[in-house]
């Protein structure tokens, strides 16, 4: 069985990954076009994947790439066939929840204010514009591994955490309910934060729109941690210029990357990290071992993890 490893991994991982199985013959390409000559009698693919490898695959059944989100991925020709995809969802939950708390922190506590303005002056206008998490509500767009993990973080903050996700989905013991997608505004009537921990699919393009910004309370904060064009540019702008929003901590921007004369780097209430949330020492390794559980399964016929529903988008 072949494999195409087509991004970098260090020896032992390789080596990880042959100590599964005496069946497996692991390539890895030295460049685009190398991989292009491999792909055609390749079995697995993990790692980068794109439509030129995948028009000259000829017996190509699973491919493992390593990010959550796959939106860049679904072209049809991909969707419809019967090539397994499977991603990193539901294990890059701890470093996407530990930015998403971080932005919120930062927006909370005046940190970006302070590092911008570079003053001492600010200190009482800092001061009066926070408040404490302690029994407010944290509202969370898709409660997947990402979502769970942000919930989990808020015990501590001793928030009331409240859920939208368009799958029926068990509610953890410090998740306080868990409603379908119809309840959307619900939950932005109800929350003094929100986060946005979903895929991109053409259900939530663009869902965070001015009628959305409406239902948020004024002081409310959004924090977005996947993917920018879940929320509307202008719209966004809008609501915190407007005051109709508190502010925003975005890891992912409508537009990426964010232009340089963007009035979002500007607003005091916006904090902007240039998608750095999938940044994490542990990642591949994390990776890795997901491939070598599904490498596992797939060998004795049982169902791969993290496997995505190209239909869906997630």
């Amino acid at each position: 069985m072949k494999i195409l490893i087509n991004t970098d991994i260090t020896p032992e991982q390789q080596e990880q990954i042959e100590s599964v199985s005496d069946e497996l013959s692991l390539v890895r390409p030295k460049n685009s076009e190398d991989a292009v000559r491999e792909i055609v009698d390749t079995d697995i693919v993990f790692g980068g994947f794109n439509r030129s490898l995948f028009e000259k695959a000829e017996q190509l059944k699973w491919v493992q790439v390593l990010s959550a989100g796959v939106d860049g991925l679904l072209f049809p020709e991909f969707v419809k066939s019967d090539v397994i995809l499977t991603s990193a969802k539901g294990f890059v939950g701890p470093h996407l929840a530990d930015q998403a708390w971080a932005l919120l922190l930062g927006l909370l506590r005046g940190i970006g204010r302070s590092v911008r303005e570079r003053t001492w002056d600010n200190r009482m206008s800092i001061r009066h514009a926070t408040w404490e998490l302690s029994e407010r509500t944290l509202g969370i767009i898709g409660l997947g591994g990402t979502g769970i993990d942000v919930a989990r973080r808020a015990q501590g903050f001793e928030m009331r955490v409240i859920a939208v996700d368009p799958e029926t989905v068990d509610a953890p013991s410090f998740v306080h309910a868990v409603w379908k997608m119809d309840r959307f505004h619900d939950l932005l009537v109800e929350s003094d934060v929100v986060v946005i921990c979903a895929p991109l699919t053409p259900e939530t393009h663009g869902m965070f729109d001015d009628a959305a910004f409406e239902k948020m309370q004024s002081q409310a904060l959004l924090i977005n941690v996947t993917r920018g064009k879940i929320v509307d540019g202008p719209a966004l702008l809008r609501a915190l210029t407007s005051d109709s929003i508190g502010g925003a901590g975005l890891d992912v921007t409508p537009e990426e990357p964010l232009p340089t004369d963007s009035p979002l780097w500007d607003l005091p209430n916006v904090i902007i990290t240039p998608h750095v949330a999938g940044g994490s020492p542990i990642r591949l390794d994390r990776s890795v071992g997901l491939f070598c559980d599904n490498l596992e399964r797939l060998l004795v016929g049982k169902p791969l993890l993290s496997v995505i529903d190209k239909a869906k988008g997630y």
